[in-house]
Formats: C-alpha cells, sequence, structure tokens
C-alpha cells in the first residue's frame, strides 16, 4: 500500500466511519474515510470501502485535497 498518496506512518490521520443512524436501510457497503494533514500541501482526505483485501485496496479508493471536498450536512 506504500504507492498510494495516504502516508500511512501520519499519526496525525483521522479515519472516520459513518454513524449507523446516518445510513439509510438500503445503504449494504461500509466506506471508510481517512484525512491525512501535510504541512506543506492541502489536507487530503482518502474514501474506500471497509473490508477490502490489500490487493484490492491499490486500486480501490479515491482521494481530494482539502477544498476539494464538503461536510455531507452542507449539502442537505
Amino acid at each position: 500500500m506504500d504507492d498510494t498518496p495516504l502516508r500511512h506512518d501520519d499519526t496525525d490521520a483521522t479515519t472516520t466511519r459513518p454513524a449507523a443512524s446516518r445510513r439509510s436501510a438500503g445503504d449494504d457497503e461500509e466506506y471508510v474515510a481517512i484525512v491525512a494533514p501535510y504541512d506543506d500541501a492541502p489536507d487530503e482526505c482518502t474514501i474506500f470501502p471497509a473490508g477490502l483485501s490489500e490487493d484490492e485496496l491499490l486500486t480501490t479508493w479515491l482521494s481530494a485535497q482539502e477544498g476539494g471536498y464538503v461536510a455531507l450536512a452542507e449539502m442537505r
């Protein structure tokens, strides 16, 4: 997983999981969001489905830099 843009050794990274109360009855997949702070670049959020194998995780993720994403509550 070292080829991903996420710094795995960053102890300041934040992981969030959706609260069960916010999930709709049709949701059948859980996603994990990790925010990695950077001193020399915008923070970066990477989202991927929970429970992936190491091989699947190499190609099944989406990253966006700070400013490229908003809180879900702002869009509702």
